[in-house]
């Protein structure tokens, strides 16, 4: 399963930048942002995966990717607070408020204590509950995830036809778990072409929202 970055950094300190980031964004340019006072709470998004660089370029703006940022943070800090082994076990893709859990978890009352936590976040719009009572497969299932899902988005990445900026990959046990917005229902096949025929994948999920829908004949 991948994971994502925790860091060092309080919630509180972290939020403060994303929050500053996104004041920043509505009222200067990309460039104006990166060299400003702010640059620290930059280098702390860029590490929690929502770089200003490239969620400009994302379908939900940067706006859009610095809320779904605090989001994920709010999420985390619930997590840490109530247990700390769901904020080690349980993976978390978030694209424009839609949250998807995944992950092994020992039992089904902490499965439930996560959804329920999610959902307790401001700004969740939707909770995608994926995550499995079972065993990770330890280190070697975790690297064959971890390899998955790697692969897999540096084929979306080299995909001249698929804007792969828009999606986010997990993998959990061979099951690969698709979000993100799709420009059209083409595009979206070539997406999960592009997971099912990956190497150790078994399943392939798909939350994927349409930007256009199919038109009628």
């Amino acid at each position: 399963m991948t994971r994502h970055f925790r860091g060092t950094l309080t919630p509180s300190w972290t939020i403060r930048c994303v929050f500053g980031l996104r004041q920043m964004a509505a009222t200067v340019s990309l460039g104006v942002l990166l060299g400003s006072s702010l640059q620290g709470c930059v280098g702390a998004v860029v590490g929690a995966g929502a770089s200003a660089g490239t969620a400009a370029m994302e379908e939900r703006g940067l706006s859009g990717a610095v809320d779904d940022t605090a989001l994920r943070l709010r999420i985390n800090a619930l997590f840490s607070k109530k247990d700390e082994r769901l904020w080690r076990k349980v993976g978390m893709q978030i694209y424009m408020g839609r949250v998807l859990l995944t992950g092994a978890l020992d039992t089904e009352a902490m499965r439930t204590e996560a959804v329920r936590l999610a959902w307790s976040a401001k700004g969740v719009k939707e909770v995608i509950n994926e995550m499995q009572i079972a065993r990770t497969g330890g280190a070697a299932g975790f690297a064959r995830d971890t390899w998955i899902s790697t692969q897999l988005k540096s084929a979306l990445l080299l995909d001249k036809q698929v804007l792969s900026i828009n999606y986010s990959v997990e993998t959990v046990g061979g099951t690969v778990y698709l979000i993100g917005l799709a420009q059209d229902q083409e595009e979206l096949s070539r997406v999960i072409n592009h997971a099912r025929v990956m190497t150790y994948v078994k399943k392939v999920v798909n939350y994927v929202q349409l930007k256009r829908p199919p038109s009628n004949p």
